[in-house]
């Protein structure tokens, strides 16, 4: 089977929050090291983590995988960090799935079917394969290498994968994961009390199952 590498973009201040989402307890974990764990158990290696605000104090607390990647254009938006986390993966990877730390409902099991379709091979023209919740693509979202340059000279400021993804739809491929969990994100203390209202409610955490 083909290796995928994981890209966790944690790199944000978290500034509707009141700090670095990547720090936030969330069910026991902390929800940089929940991204990780969604990552490594739906099937990729190897795993990259992407910081920037307050990067020092992420290393200290929390546990990462070897390969962390620093941002020094954090501030600029999430673009920057997908150009820095897709710059970074090794040579001979040749396809990555990117996840954002600040979506702890997210499961394991999106992140395995859109590695399962990348490794069952992908049909001619088609460079990614994205996540879809009520038939609208989120995240996570695979691309393979060659589109690694497109996307990052489309992700600019606050704007992601998405733009690319919207402008190539006939290069993508949607993978429905509403029964795996929900790509709810956690910008506010009250968007993290629906997320953990969620599990409590479900009696079940989707990045385990």
């Amino acid at each position: 089977m083909r290796a995928v590498a994981g890209i966790v973009l944690a790199a944000g201040s978290g500034s509707r929050f009141g700090g670095p989402k990547a720090l936030v307890d969330f069910h026991g974990e902390l929800l940089v090291e929940r991204a990780c764990r969604l990552l490594t158990e739906g099937g990729c290696d190897p795993l990259l983590v992407v910081l920037g605000a307050q990067a020092e104090d992420v290393r200290a607390s929390a546990v990462l995988p070897p390969l962390t990647v620093l941002n020094p254009d954090w501030d600029s938006g999430i673009g920057s960090s997908v150009r820095a986390g897709l710059a970074a993966v090794p040579a001979g990877i040749d396809a990555a799935v990117v996840a954002l730390a600040d979506e702890p409902l997210v499961g394991a099991e999106a992140v395995r079917r859109l590695v399962g379709v990348y490794a069952g091979g992908l049909p001619p023209g088609v460079h990614a394969v994205a996540a879809t919740y009520g038939c609208q693509q989120r995240n996570p979202v695979l691309l393979t290498r060659p589109v690694f340059a497109a996307v990052s000279a489309a992700a600019t400021g606050d704007r992601g994968a998405r733009v690319w993804l919207r402008s190539h739809p006939e290069q993508v491929i949607g993978v429905p994961c509403d029964d795996t969990g929900d790509a709810l994100d956690v910008d506010t203390p009250d968007d993290l009390a629906q997320a953990l209202a969620r599990i409590a409610g479900d009696h079940a955490d989707p990045a385990r199952d």
